[in-house]
């Protein structure tokens, strides 16, 4: 597997156009960046941000998906080519998302590795407290999301999985606030998760960074050929990317872990952020590209993959995944001769 890259276009009134080979993004009639497209996973822009239409069609050509955000990082359009991978497999998953049982199996499984992770980021955090009360509360906190897995294997249906992982949610999102320095807490306080928009700094933040995660997990799912829009845990919609919200809870945690970072180093601080009429918070369009550079650097890192037994990249990982949950939708045979199902990435 080779990590191609995600162009993300930020500047407000850029315009891109096709060069040859090359996508060429443009400032006021001024180059500003030349990439190769077989370079390019996908491509994606923040607002105003101009397309030729050649372009737009190359992308396509290229399978080179194109997806249009907001400012906020908030989901518009996606442009994508002809319908990749095996329509057997899309048959597949459809068929399993009507087995009770099976979509049970597979949500459950979400759950579990969306809870342990978050766990893992309380007792780091427990572990690197300068506090012996903030230490406490996180590991209390710790012990309850120990309690939600012990919990899950006795869930008999959705809709009380759905609750266990919605109150485990809250209690990790409690104590979020004692993993950011004390000096801190006062300007990226968080009262709960809140989003549509954001009520706060630390929810504009991580609201950002799930929707980069969120273009990843379904640009995956499509790459194997999942139908990206039926899932198991998140509920059927129209429009909503119900796989691609299942296969992301596992790295909400990674996202937490990068806003924490940048946060409590300083390289996002107070001013990074604007204040709408209403209440809602978002990043300014300098901080949107440092956190986007930071995103891509953490995408870099190479993690030890727990299935696999060796390490790559963690912009690797979705992919990975999204083959392992088409393989427990396939009821494919592992290595032993066992057919089990999907395994969610675990951090250690």
């Amino acid at each position: 597997m080779h990590l191609l890259n995600t162009l993300y276009v930020n500047t407000q009134d850029s315009y891109m156009r096709l060069d040859n080979d090359t996508l060429r993004v443009m400032v006021d009639d001024e180059t500003r960046l030349r990439v190769p497209l077989h370079h390019l996973q996908a491509v994606v822009c923040f607002g105003r941000v101009g397309i030729s239409l050649p372009l737009m069609h190359r992308l396509a050509e290229e399978a080179v998906a194109l997806v249009l955000l907001d400012e906020n990082g908030r989901f518009k359009a996606r442009l994508e080519g002809a319908t990749a991978g095996n329509v057997l497999l899309r048959r597949a998953q459809h068929n399993q998302s009507m087995n009770p049982a099976f979509a049970l199996d597979f949500a459950r499984a979400c759950v579990a590795g969306k809870v342990r992770n978050s766990r893992q980021v309380l007792l780091r955090g427990a572990r690197d407290a300068k506090a012996a009360s903030d230490a406490a509360a996180l590991t209390r906190g710790a012990q309850d999301l120990a309690a939600t897995l012990r919990a899950l294997p006795d869930a008999q249906d959705l809709d009380v999985l759905r609750g266990l992982e919605g109150e485990a949610a809250r209690q990790y999102f409690e104590r979020q606030p004692m993993l950011v320095k004390a000096d801190l807490r006062l300007d990226f306080s968080m009262d709960g998760r809140t989003r549509r928009p954001p009520r706060d700094r630390m929810n504009a933040l991580l609201s950002f960074l799930y929707s980069m995660w969120m273009n990843d997990c379904r640009s995956a799912l499509e790459a194997v050929g999942l139908d990206p829009q039926v899932g198991f845990l998140h509920v059927l919609r129209p429009g909503r990317a119900a796989l691609a919200l299942d296969l992301m809870e596992e790295f909400r945690p990674f996202a937490d872990r990068l806003a924490l970072s940048l946060v409590n180093r300083g390289q996002i601080g107070v001013d990074d952020f604007l204040v709408r009429e209403g209440g809602g918070v978002s990043l300014t369009a300098d901080a949107r590209k440092a956190v986007v550079v930071a995103f891509q650097e953490r995408k870099q890192e190479e993690v030890q993959h727990p299935v696999l037994a060796q390490s790559l990249a963690l912009g690797l990982v979705p992919l990975v995944q999204a083959r392992l949950m088409a393989r427990a939708i396939r009821a494919e045979a592992d290595v032993s001769g066992q057919v089990s199902g999907y395994l969610p990435f675990l951090v250690r």
